[in-house]
């Protein structure tokens, strides 16, 4: 006897519906759905983009908490939602915390980003830098610096110019400077780490929360008092794309040099710096042992009148000549 399949049923306007066997299964949905409803928030999606991104296949949380104008406690909220469904898992570094995504994990997200998100997003941003072999040119930059600091190896120095060149391309809204930046980025980093033992200037970082107006006046204004006697670094907790409009004149009145753009807060300048001046940047300033912290309480420029920068910058000044007779009491 002949036996045949059963054939799908037909129904009344001429469809006919595939057989369930085809359908993803119930629990693999659920879990599935579970994962996908995690990665459906803008700020998550970031998150993991930036993770995807990053050279070294993983961001610190100090990283993470500037892509957004939103509370440390909501960053964590974010953080822990992903972490639930198995997309990240983290790992604590002396103060830091740092977010990788979950092997299992990683090829998926990495078509989610590369081959779903280019389609799904009308590609209206701007080119950047303009620059159609950006690898070759921060190879050539990683070049110029292994042989400027030879005692770093080869592969440090051009992982750390891809890390900054990333960290600034991240805010910057113009890109004609980005290149250049971070050259500069990297340098400043570079010979933070390599810190002569015999260099007794003290160092001093200035560290707000854009990096783009009270602590690049801070560090222009002990330049102008100090000169060459004091190293000194800024950076910001969550750096904005530009300096404050409103900041540059006073800048360029004392003469500001091209160290002068928002940069991320890092661990080198930390470690490096004798004397840490935070101004607003709160508990996202890691705390190092046998380094002096002082926290000065003064007016944001970012939305002051021009009056309003004038006496920001005149209390900022008061501060620094204070903090100069300080560290110089012989001169």
């Amino acid at each position: 006897m002949t036996t045949t399949s059963p054939r799908p049923a037909v129904l009344d306007d001429g469809c006919t519906p595939a057989p369930h066997v085809l359908a993803m299964g119930t629990d693999a949905a659920d879990r599935l759905a579970a994962v996908l409803k995690a990665l459906a928030d803008p700020l998550r999606l970031r998150v993991v983009s930036l993770i995807t991104a990053s050279p070294t296949g993983e961001a610190c949380v100090c990283d993470i908490a500037t892509l957004a104008d939103v509370s440390q406690p909501t960053v964590s909220h974010h953080l822990k939602v992903l972490k639930d469904v198995g997309v990240l898992t983290s790992e604590r570094r002396a103060t830091w915390v740092y977010y990788r995504l979950a092997p299992q994990v990683r090829g998926a997200v990495a078509t989610l980003l590369d081959s779903f998100a280019p389609a799904a997003v009308e590609p209206a941003r701007d080119a950047g830098t303009g620059l159609r072999d950006t690898d070759a040119v921060l190879d050539r930059v990683a070049a110029r610096l292994t042989a400027e600091f030879p005692d770093a190896s080869a592969p440090t120095v051009q992982l750390l110019v891809r890390e900054s060149y990333a960290s600034l391309a991240r805010t910057a809204t113009v890109g004609a400077h980005l290149v250049v930046n971070a050259e500069r980025f990297a340098r400043q980093r570079l010979t933070d780490r390599a810190r002569p033992a015999g260099d007794t200037r003290p160092h001093v970082l200035f560290v707000c929360v854009a990096n783009a107006g009270r602590s690049q006046l801070a560090a222009a204004l002990l330049r102008h008092h100090a000169g060459d006697r004091v190293v000194v670094r800024s950076a910001g907790s969550a750096p904005a794309a530009a300096v404050h409009t409103g900041v540059m004149p006073a800048l360029a009145a004392l003469g500001a040099d091209d160290s002068a753009f928002p940069k991320p807060l890092t661990d080198d300048a930390v470690r490096a710096a004798d004397v840490v001046v935070t101004m607003g940047c709160g508990d996202t300033c890691p705390v190092l042992p046998g380094t002096r912290y002082e926290d000065w309480a003064v007016g944001d420029p970012a939305l002051a009148s021009p009056e309003g920068v004038a006496a920001i910058r005149d209390e900022l000044d008061r501060r620094v000549r204070a903090l100069v007779a300080d560290l110089l009491p012989a001169d």
